[in-house]
């Protein structure tokens, strides 16, 4: 039987994304609601990098939801494009995040699959980061996160979230689509 904070952490979480991919700020306290309820979840299953990940999502999406409305001179601010030295940056704390803490979690932890956990949560931070300053190439880098994610959470038993993460892969291509399209415009 599927477990009812899965399913609501799950249904919070889909709106979230969704209204991301459509550029809306209301992205942000839905956000926050799923991942208090994504952190009990994953905390039950040992996937203790994806119960960390939730607490840097909740507090980022704080800061996304007033970045979004008032972040630039007090204006929202507009969907740009990720710099060289930015994407370095990213490569370089993602490869950190994921060797370190998986390292960390191996040695530490009863952690399940302690480096792709570890994966998965690097890239999230850089694709959240990457979102919260509304940069366009946050989703190709959550087409990545949720290609990972999908057989992890499979492999654990949590097949509502590895379905959804399947449909966020979908919605990832979508968002990178509209956010082009609203760029341009």
């Amino acid at each position: 039987m599927t477990d009812p904070i899965e399913l609501a952490a799950s249904a919070l979480t889909t709106l979230s994304i969704v209204l991301a991919a459509r550029n809306s700020v209301h992205t942000w306290w839905t956000g926050i609601l799923g991942c208090l309820l994504f952190a009990v979840t994953f905390f039950r299953v040992a996937l203790y990098a994806d119960v960390t990940l939730q607490g840097f999502f909740l507090i980022t999406s704080v800061m996304g939801w007033w970045h979004w409305l008032k972040g630039r001179a007090g204006h929202a601010v507009p969907i740009s494009r990720t710099t060289r030295g930015e994407w370095t940056a990213a490569v370089l704390l993602a490869g950190i995040v994921t060797g370190g803490y998986g390292w960390l979690l191996a040695r530490m932890t009863d952690a399940y699959a302690p480096f792709l956990d570890s994966a998965v949560l690097g890239l999230s931070v850089v694709a959240q980061v990457f979102l919260l300053r509304r940069r366009l190439e946050n989703w190709p880098v959550w087409v990545l996160v949720n290609t990972l994610s999908v057989p992890l959470y499979a492999s654990r038993g949590l097949w509502v979230t590895a379905a959804l993460y399947a449909a966020y892969w979908l919605n990832a291509w979508f968002g990178w689509w509209k956010w082009r399209r609203l760029m341009r415009a």
